[in-house]
């Protein structure tokens, strides 16, 4: 294959179990482990692998266990000589991806990652805020409901995610009305999220606020290959505008959509989900039904994967 992306999944991706196969059977898995449990201060190849599940699903054991599964994956993948030609990362993902790219070396990215969710699930103690999925409405109706409801309080559009597939955030009393609303303009659902904040909001502003300083004094480089970042839904190359885009994540709107359609754009055969589950490969199946993806989350999955390219490169 000539072309693939690599796409990196974001929180909500979790489970219990995760990533325990690849250390079963593979040193780099567990030496990845190692460095982010002495990083992080506590054993999260434990939590991954024994849960409880509600331990598990707190942004800051959440947000870690992610980004290292997903990073495992992409150093197995690199040892086998498979390297994307164009990354993008759903919001937690981006610093996946940014890895992927060249432009965060390990350490510094869970670093940042630690403080990111942190300072998310901080907010998310001292503000309630909710989120909701919106299926079956155009994106456009959600929009106009959520700025039509803003006198309610603050709710927002925080994810693109497919056609049909919006996620709206905001303070629980106008979530829930734009629920309604949407219901009687026509969606087919409203799906209530498990999550500890209303992320992709305003209400997030103090977490941005303190990532802010984090990002800028970081060693952020020049990717090796264009990033296509949430926020601008474009192929991006500067360090700086990396960095911009990754603080401006934590209060504003992932546009997957967008991202993806300039992802597909760079004419890629193939698009690989590294990581846990297989969210994003369900959102690609709604934005573009002539995308080839596969997902790399488990050993089954990357042994599959590593035999079908490199029997198609012969």
């Amino acid at each position: 294959m000539d072309k693939i992306a690599f796409i990196f999944p974001g929180q909500a991706s979790q489970f219990v179990g995760m990533a325990n196969d690849f250390h079963s059977t593979h040193t780099e898995a567990q030496e990845l482990f190692s460095r982010a449990n002495d990083l992080l201060g506590f054993d999260l190849e434990k939590v991954c692998f024994h849960g409880p599940d509600e331990r598990l699903r707190e942004t800051d054991v959440t947000q870690p266990a992610v980004f290292v599964h997903s990073v495992i994956v992409l150093r197995l993948l690199q040892a086998e000589g498979i390297f994307p030609s164009v990354v993008a990362g759903h919001s937690l993902g981006e610093y996946s991806a940014l890895v992927a790219a060249g432009a965060l070396e390990f350490e510094e990215a869970l670093t940042l990652v630690r403080e990111r969710s942190r300072s998310m699930q901080k907010v998310g103690i001292s503000t309630q805020g909710t989120m909701a999925a919106i299926i079956g409405l155009d994106a456009i109706e959600v929009s106009r409901l959520c700025e039509l409801s803003s006198d309610i309080g603050v709710v927002v559009p925080a994810n693109f995610n497919a056609p049909g597939q919006t996620v709206i955030s905001g303070v629980p009393r106008a979530v829930n009305h734009v629920g309604e609303l949407c219901k009687e303009a026509g969606a087919k659902r409203v799906v209530g999220l498990s999550v500890s904040g209303a992320f992709h909001s305003p209400l997030m502003t103090s977490a941005s606020d303190r990532m802010r300083h984090l990002l800028e004094n970081a060693n952020m480089l020049r990717p090796r290959i264009p990033v296509v970042t949430n926020v601008s839904a474009k192929k991006v190359d500067d360090p700086d505008i990396l960095t911009k885009d990754l603080i401006s994540q934590i209060t504003h709107s992932v546009n997957w959509t967008e991202s993806m359609e300039a992802l597909l754009a760079s004419n890629v055969d193939l698009v690989v989900e590294v990581g846990p589950g297989q969210v994003l490969k369900g959102l690609m199946r709604r934005i573009s039904r002539d995308a080839q993806v596969a997902c790399v989350g488990t050993v089954e999955e990357f042994t599959e994967l590593v035999a079908m390219i490199k029997g198609d490169s012969k």
